[in-house]
């Protein structure tokens, strides 16, 4: 099976000194890409510097909710025309959406809605955060008349909440949430939804599995997550591989053909 970690901050510091031997061990997984996104300016020197489209080594740029208090319009212009030049490797604006957890969601809406017009001006897919706020995001993408691509990471909600995102043209990331079996709302949510519309992702060094330390996770892992999600639909994890890698293939705009480029 051919598998991409369509989210993982590779670039935190978890992995400074094993980030080789965690690639080589996800790769023996059958991982053969996995997209980095940015969370705040200071890091996306960083982030860039780490990408590497030829050892599958993809990046996004954003602003995270929780770092919007960092940043200044100076920066969305930066952002923009840096995503403007179609700098190599770089696939996606994000992380960006909302937290409803921590910071003023009213402050995050607005930062979120102008990363959702850059994005769509830019003709790049949105990678969203988005914690207790699945309503509000819908009625943001909503609003600005969103048709692009997205990919609402880490999904932990409804089948309701998910439908909604999904109608409007969202990707749903499949995490290691759906492991935990007392997640029952999102894995019934999860088992439910078009196929079409999953696309895995561990979000390593968060969001561990089942069994993995907190704050030690890894693209490594994203098989667990695969054979869950196989489990979930009482599917052979060989039955649903083509369909999600050809998800993330259309999520971030490589061709099907060419698969994930090399």
């Amino acid at each position: 099976m051919q598998l991409i970690d369509a989210h993982c901050h590779f670039d935190f510091p978890r992995f400074d000194q094993v980030r080789d031997q965690e690639l080589a061990r996800a790769r023996r997984q059958g991982v053969s890409a996995l997209v980095i996104p940015g969370v705040r300016r200071r890091d996306w020197g960083r982030v860039q510097a780490l990408a590497s489209p030829e050892q599958g080594l993809w990046y996004c740029l954003g602003i995270h909710p929780w770092f919007v208090g960092e940043h200044g319009p100076q920066d969305l212009q930066l952002l923009e025309s840096t995503l403007s030049a179609s700098p190599r490797g770089c696939v996606g604006l994000g992380e960006c959406g909302l937290d409803a957890l921590q910071g003023d969601i009213a402050v995050q809406v607005e930062w979120f809605r102008a990363q959702v017009s850059i994005a769509a001006r830019v003709d790049l897919p949105l990678v969203i955060h988005s914690v207790k706020s699945h309503d509000q995001v819908h009625a943001t993408l909503r609003s600005l008349h969103w048709s692009g691509r997205a990919l609402v990471h880490g999904f932990s909600g409804s089948y309701q909440q998910a439908k909604k995102l999904v109608d409007l043209g969202c990707y749903i990331g499949v995490g290691g949430v759906i492991t935990s079996a007392r997640a029952h709302k999102t894995r019934e949510a999860i088992a439910r939804l078009p196929l079409e519309a999953l696309v895995l992702e561990t979000d390593a060094p968060d969001m561990a599995p089942a069994g993995v330390a907190k704050g030690m996770n890894t693209p490594a892992y994203l098989p667990l997550i695969m054979r869950a999600l196989a489990d979930l639909r009482g599917e052979l994890p060989e039955r649903l591989a083509p369909t999600l890698l050809n998800n993330t293939c259309a999520l971030y705009g490589w061709p099907e053909a060419q698969r994930v480029p090399k």
